[in-house]
């Protein structure tokens, strides 16, 4: 992104956010300037946007609050590999009042294709979405979907409006730079668009309608001419319905005439938001390098969703929320809590010998898979060697190396890590190269391995061993000493994997994903990874919130956890009657980060290891813990080096 318009015009000090670091809560607009206020009914019609709204465009690690100050329009210039997603956020701020009700008026969004030199596109709504940046305890965080090409939105007085703006490259897209605009322009809340804004309903309707007249007058050839007479009279009569339908109101005047000014008028009138991608040579592979293996709590769907474990209802909500995560590049799992942090994880809800397993497992996107040890659902028919038979199918299968079992969250005494041998020892009866993964923080309490905390840590594996081939551990246990890394891995033999998480800690200024920290910050979970050499990650939960018994109940965090943690997505009927999820900005940084690796993965191929965390520290984009970058400017500065010097070879 061209980020040299990204200077503030106005200064302020920046505020603490709720889980700290946030960079833009609790400004005011004390000491800006703002042009001459206008003085009475303003008609947004005859007057240019630009006169009353601010429009500017703000990175995808900016935490946009209601808050933010505005600065000068810049075209935004973004770098993409083939299959990457990259994303801008477009802010608005009224400059006046022009609407009703509370509000100070209404915006039309609308988009075009970006467009290749070459006649390649990335088509609007499919390609290049908005979404709209919902606030969650005060807090930029909910990502809402605009319906495309066109949308409406309502500002407020006083308070900056965000859209974020994502674009998906294909992994076949033809290289080049993709170029198209993005129209704001201020509207009046009480009359129709210039420009046709349907939803998703009044679409299908329209649909159906032209569908209708379509095989009403294909089958002519072989009707006598009354019938053929009769089947135009009703094509014409639901043309004539669609035509008179509200979304063409704006094409007809009193003579049925289409006026040709509109079109103009809105150019003319409209912000105008230059967009432009260079997409690359680079293709991201489809299965991503780094695991990141993240836990979706099936009690959680039972609860708000109403359905029962088990039934169709409930297979088809697991697998909605396991298609959608995995757009991601996560590998997603589904857990269920028993006694004490015994925990039930499954990737697919199907045994292994049902046709949807494979579908599953096989999936390029998936980089590591959870394998049950017992039944997901109770039938009659499973019987007494239900794992030895899911262990057969699996393990004769090419994807069977992406398969773990995590059986323990966290284990804290000596009773805790005894069960977690009791199953490993069950499951390499069936299969001695399967992996078990434990999570763990400390060792058993009841029977120190060490003098101190840290050298019990580092005795796990020696504890546990041969019960574990993937010795995952919080971050919060290395604070911001980075040299404890090299300890972590001289602990571990050949074939053993370390892979870390974050939950709870570690906390602000560290790299997590708890609300309100800075952008940077959440997208630095993944540099660190790469810094430190895990080979993979986890992470507890994405929709563990409070519970509720209805959709589209209000999203709680739970008490005693930093607000964010355990919540990546919320339920979409909470901001709409749509079904699919909504992401959290956090999530789609996430996405980032992963990327992120993948381009210095690329980087080290061609020039080492060493060379790569060389240019995350030179670029300023990550050099430990509690020194990353604040800013975006670096971020695009290492990637695009990465882009210069891979894109030749």
């Amino acid at each position: 992104m061209d980020t040299s318009g990204n200077s503030q015009e106005v200064m302020g000090p920046p505020v603490e956010g709720v889980a700290g670091g946030g960079t833009s809560y609790g400004w005011s607009d004390a000491g800006s300037h703002l042009p001459n206020v206008m003085k009475g009914d303003i008609d947004p019609l005859e007057v240019p946007s630009s006169e009353i709204l601010n429009v500017w465009c703000m990175p995808s690690t900016s935490n946009v609050g209601s808050q933010e100050m505005p600065r000068h329009l810049e075209p935004v210039n973004l770098l993409a590999a083939r299959n990457e997603r990259e994303s801008v956020q477009v802010a608005l701020r009224p400059k006046v009042t022009w609407g009703g009700c509370g509000i100070a008026g209404t915006v039309q969004v609308q988009g075009n294709n970006l467009i290749s030199a070459s006649g390649d596109r990335l088509v609007i709504g499919q390609s290049l979405k908005i979404r709209r940046v919902a606030s969650i305890l005060g807090v930029p965080d909910a990502l809402v979907p605009l319906d495309l090409p066109c949308s409406q939105i309502n500002l407020f007085p006083g308070e900056t409006t965000a859209l974020w703006v994502s674009i998906d490259v294909s992994s076949d897209q033809p290289p080049g730079i993709y170029e198209g605009q993005l129209y704001i322009t201020a509207v009046k809340a009480d009359a129709p668009s210039r420009a046709p804004c349907m939803g998703k309903a009044e679409k299908h309707q329209l649909f159906r309608e032209l569908r209708d007249c379509l095989e009403l007058m294909e089958p002519v050839d072989q009707n006598s001419m009354d019938e053929v007479v009769d089947r135009v009279k009703s094509a014409t009569s639901n043309l004539r319905r669609a035509l008179l339908s509200p979304s063409f109101s704006e094409c007809l005047s009193d003579n049925g005439a289409v006026d040709s000014m509109d079109e103009d008028a809105i150019s003319n009138r409209s912000i105008c938001v230059k967009l432009s991608l260079t997409v690359w040579d680079f293709v991201l592979p489809a299965t991503p390098s780094l695991p990141a293996v993240i836990g979706i709590s099936d009690t959680v769907i039972e609860d708000r969703f109403g359905v029962e474990h088990g039934s169709n209802e409930w297979f088809e909500a697991l697998d909605q929320h396991f298609k959608w995560l995995l757009q991601y590049k996560i590998s997603p799992y589904f857990c269920r809590w028993g006694d004490g942090m015994r925990v039930l994880t499954y990737t697919c809800p199907w045994p292994a010998d049902h046709p949807k397993a494979d579908e599953y497992y096989s999936d390029p996107r998936l980089a590591a898979y959870a394998v049950p040890i017992r039944p997901v659902v109770s039938c009659v028919d499973a019987g007494p060697n239900f794992l030895q038979k899911e262990i057969d199918i699996l393990k004769a299968k090419d994807h069977w190396k992406k398969a773990y079992f995590y059986l323990w969250d966290e284990p804290l005494q000596v009773e805790h890590f005894t069960s977690i041998r009791k199953m490993a020892s069950e499951i390499y009866n069936f299969a001695s190269d399967a992996r078990v993964l434990t999570t763990y923080y400390c060792g058993p309490g009841d029977a120190p391995l060490a003098p101190t905390s840290f050298e019990a840590f580092l005795k796990v594996p020696k504890y546990l061993r041969p019960h574990t081939q993937i010795y995952c551990t919080s971050e919060w246990v290395l604070g911001n000493r980075e040299d404890l890394v090299k300890d972590i891995v001289a602990e571990l033999e050949k074939d053993e994997e370390w892979w870390t998480y974050v939950c709870m800690g570690p906390s602000d200024p560290h790299p997590n994903w708890h609300l309100g920290m800075r952008g940077t910050q959440h997208r630095a979970v993944m540099w660190r990874i790469w810094k430190e050499g895990g080979t993979g990650f986890l992470y507890w939960g994405a929709n563990c919130y409070e519970k509720a018994s209805v959709p589209s109940a209000e999203v709680r965090f739970r008490r005693g956890l930093p607000p964010g943690d355990g919540v990546l997505y919320y339920p979409g009927e909470v901001f709409s009657s749509s079904k699919e999820p909504v992401a959290s900005l956090r999530l789609e940084r996430l996405l980032s980060g992963l990327q992120d690796i993948e381009y210095l993965r690329l980087y080290a191929s061609r020039y080492g290891r060493d060379e790569s965390i060389s240019l995350l520290e030179r670029t300023g984009v990550y050099v430990a813990p509690e020194r990353y970058t604040y800013e975006h400017v670096p971020v695009d500065m290492m990637r695009g080096e990465i882009y210069n010097k891979c894109r030749s070879l």
